[in-house]
């Protein structure tokens, strides 16, 4: 059996983006979306800004349900947006949480569907940078439209 080692580029460092940049606009649009959360069970509000190849953003943030099923991720959130609004093509997603946390399974499958190697830059509330790497890394082998070609 092969074993593989997989280098994925998340750390902790504070995050240094001039406001203007398109990090820094990408951040700050995850920001606010994280302000809009519907999460009263986890007390785990997301947010997410998802950059589309025609330079629009797309936000969404975490909602609940008492029926935990019903969720739906802040990530998936901006997608379905996007997809709904017409765009399909993505370069970049940013993920606010209070510890950085990075994007789900589910989530990580989603944007797959679309681009294997969207950039992924987690940061926390006070922008600490906890991830920035291509979902290619965090999900390795993955299934996707052409294993059902």
């Amino acid at each position: 059996m092969e074993r593989f080692a997989i280098l994925t580029l998340c750390f902790f460092k504070a995050a240094v983006f001039a406001d203007d940049s398109a990090d820094g606009l990408g951040l700050k649009a995850a920001v606010e979306a994280q302000q809009h959360a519907y999460c009263p069970y986890s007390d785990y509000p997301v947010g997410a800004a998802l950059v589309g190849a025609s330079g629009k953003i797309y936000t969404g943030c975490n909602v609940e349900n008492a029926s935990y099923g019903l969720c739906i991720c802040a990530e998936r959130n901006a997608v379905f947006k996007a997809v709904s609004e017409g765009e399909q093509d993505f370069t970049t997603i940013y993920i606010i949480t209070k510890d950085g946390g990075v994007s789900c399974g589910a989530c990580r499958q989603v944007l797959y569907e679309f681009n294997p190697k969207i950039r992924i830059v987690a940061a926390d509330d006070a922008l600490n940078l906890h991830c920035d790497t291509t979902l290619d890394v965090l999900l390795p082998h993955a299934f996707g439209p052409k294993n059902l070609q």
